[in-house]
């Protein structure tokens, strides 16, 4: 077997400066950290205040639908809702249409913690829209839905929309 040819340095830096993938795993980490300390005060992390957002339907969604909506497998779902079960802010029910399938179900008290939430994502969410180059975020959340395969394109804010 041949020695692996030594790969220079520069490709390090090459790829920590152009790699798509990297960047955006960057700023996905730098966005969550902003909304978990925004959401502290709640005890809630930017993650479950996802997964409450996405509950706020007018029928219950299923396991399903909710992993392929956050892009997760559903296993890791299922490990996230626990804690939001346990707070009582969700329930898991049986559907009524298909005995193997569960649904999921914002609580009263889930519906309250959402309601207390929306504000401090707004302004946060503000915040950071505010430090894009354009002061719009219309072009990089088109750009992400392309690159992840979304189908659904997205909606402005409330804020955009005025």
């Amino acid at each position: 077997m041949s020695k692996p040819q030594p790969i220079p340095f520069e490709i390090s830096h090459y790829v920590r400066d152009t790699c798509l993938c990297l960047q955006v795993q960057r700023t996905a980490r730098a966005l969550a950290r902003s909304f978990d300390d925004a959401f502290r005060t709640l005890d809630l992390t930017s993650g479950q205040f996802s997964l409450l957002v996405s509950l706020n339907r007018p029928n219950p969604p299923s396991i399903g639908s909710v992993a392929s909506l956050l892009a997760m497998d559903r296993t890791t779902l299922t490990a996230a809702l626990k804690p939001l079960e346990r707070r009582r802010l969700i329930r898991i029910v049986v559907d009524a249409n298909d005995r193997r399938s569960r649904l999921l179900k914002l609580t009263i008290k889930g519906r309250a913690l959402l309601a207390r939430a929306v504000p401090i994502w707004e302004e946060t969410h503000t915040s950071l829209q505010k430090r894009l180059a354009d002061g719009t975020p219309g072009r990089l959340r088109s750009d992400l839905h392309v690159l992840s395969g979304s189908t659904a394109m997205a909606t402005p804010t409330r804020a955009e929309a005025v």
